[in-house]
């Protein structure tokens, strides 16, 4: 039996999630997580077989929590189950060390079939995934998006702030100083050319780095 930490902010996606992976008999949900601070501690404590998190949860997002689990406990592979099947989001996932990435909208039996080859020590990414990594390779650092300029940490505060979060909020979250969080965001109007909270409200909406 693959024991599974499943990490999604709304309860009825996690019910669902759940059905879906212990209907193959083969997979048992160990723990359950609302928000990223909680799936890792529940990771380091529970120490499940594949934890499968989603991006968009509140406080740390999932990126973070894969960026951690990375270094704390490195023997858990993580799945990455998100709405977004965005180039941006799934380079960003392999890079923090993700193993898989799904989306929602993917077929009930890819999930399961996603958490069964991690478990046994394989990559799981879905065809658009695959074709995301496939063009950045392609590509390389040619014709570069101003998303994909970046940082890890600065998209993930991008995202904080285009959801209303506060500069303070934001440096709890991440453990950071106001003082740095200030500094990321002067870092991110510079690089997408934009002037205000507004204006890149707008750019994460239009590029689909947040959920409406």
């Amino acid at each position: 039996m693959i024991k599974v930490l499943l990490a999604d902010d709304h309860y009825i996606v996690r019910e669902g999630l759940r059905r879906v992976l212990e209907d193959s008999n083969e997979i048992k949900v160990i723990a359950e997580a609302a928000d990223g601070e909680t799936a890792f501690d529940e990771a380091m404590d529970k120490k499940p077989d594949v934890a499968v998190i989603d991006i968009s949860m509140p406080g740390m997002d999932g990126l973070e929590v894969v960026t951690r689990m990375s270094s704390y406990c490195p023997d858990i592979p993580v799945l990455i189950l998100t709405m977004h099947d965005e180039e941006q989001y799934v380079i960003r996932a392999i890079e923090a060390g993700a193993m898989g990435y799904v989306t929602k909208q993917s077929a009930p039996e890819q999930l399961v079939e996603a958490v069964k080859k991690i478990n046994a020590g394989g990559r799981y990414l879905t065809e658009k995934a695959s074709e995301a990594l496939a063009l950045r390779v392609i590509r390389g650092n040619k014709n570069q998006s101003l998303t994909e300029s970046l940082s890890m940490r600065e998209l993930q505060v991008l995202r904080k702030l285009a959801m209303g979060n506060t500069n303070r909020e934001i440096a709890t979250s991440y453990n950071l100083s106001i003082k740095t969080v200030d500094t990321y965001r002067a870092r991110i109007l510079k690089k997408l050319n934009i002037r205000n909270n507004a204006e890149l409200s707008r750019y994460a909406i239009q590029n689909k780095l947040v959920e409406l």
